[in-house]
């Protein structure tokens, strides 16, 4: 059984601010987790850029957690493809490490907001598995729980380095209300699911 989650985050810079941004991501002062970054393969395929990073990082342990992992780095694969002419950045990231404890797969699509051009969306989808017998509800609920505050931290650090590399963008409040408009459609679509509406997703 695999635990889902999805979320969208919004960039108040433009799209090709956020991909140069994308590469120098690392060091931030939310990411004193990442303890190595190394490029395995990049190339050109049709005009696409494909890359395959590999990061070390660690992470407190739960309590738990010590009976089946023996060290707190682990390492994490990113592969990337990065499209100029339709203007899209998707990245698949998984851990290498420990998988059979807990495997969390992460895909982020990086695009052009269509409702402010300015600015850019993130789209994330994550994916949470465990095999370990008898826990795997719990150290995926755990999963969840820390990749939602691990998520946030991202975020927090992606923008700083984008303002240390921009400066603050204009668009910064415009961007702000349109995080809320998307908060108050996602609500509305489950209004109207529960009245039985046919909303069209």
């Amino acid at each position: 059984m695999v635990k889902f989650f999805e979320n969208k985050s919004l960039f108040p810079f433009r799209w090709d601010q956020v991909v140069h941004g994308f590469w120098h991501r690392y060091p931030n002062p939310e990411s004193k987790h990442v303890l190595s970054e190394d490029v395995l393969h990049r190339e050109v395929i049709e005009k696409k850029l494909h890359s395959i990073r590999l990061f070390t990082k660690t992470n407190k342990l739960p309590k738990w957690g010590e009976r089946f992992i023996h060290s707190k780095d682990v390492k994490i694969v990113e592969e990337s493809i990065l499209d100029p002419s339709n203007k899209t950045l998707v990245t698949y990231t998984r851990n290498v490490g420990y998988a059979s404890v807990m495997g969390v797969t992460e895909k982020v699509v990086y695009k052009v907001n269509e409702e402010n051009p300015s600015t850019t969306v993130a789209e994330r989808s994550v994916w949470i598995e465990s095999n370990v017998y008898g826990m795997s509800k719990a150290i995926q609920a755990f999963g969840m729980q820390r990749f939602k505050v691990n998520s946030a931290k991202a975020v927090k650090g992606f923008n700083y380095v984008l303002n240390s590399m921009y400066g603050t963008n204009t668009s910064s409040s415009s961007g702000v209300l349109l995080h809320q408009k998307e908060k108050l459609k996602d609500a509305l679509k489950q209004s109207n699911y529960k009245t039985g509406s046919l909303y069209v997703h």
